[in-house]
């Protein structure tokens, strides 16, 4: 894995909050909405978290009709620890 991959994904995972979302993730895959109800923040704010973490390759996210749902994407955390 890349020097620069690497950090985004160190650095993904360094916000409690977007660890959270990971936690939540392994449960299955989840709108932004659904993702937002135990936060005290906007959907605004997830989405922005949504967004590093996909980056940084431990999330991918796709369109399902109107919505966004997010899912865990093993490989960019397994690609991090080899």
């Amino acid at each position: 894995m890349p020097v620069d991959q690497l950090s985004a994904t160190f650095a993904a995972l360094a916000d409690p909050t977007r660890r959270a979302i990971l936690a939540r993730l392994i449960d299955g895959e989840a709108t932004v909405n659904e993702l937002a109800e135990p936060f005290p923040m906007t959907v605004q704010a997830v989405s922005k978290h949504l967004r590093v973490l996909e980056r940084a390759g431990l999330i991918e996210r796709h369109r399902a009709a109107q919505l966004r749902p997010s899912r865990l994407r093993g490989a960019g955390l397994k690609d991090a620890i080899e």
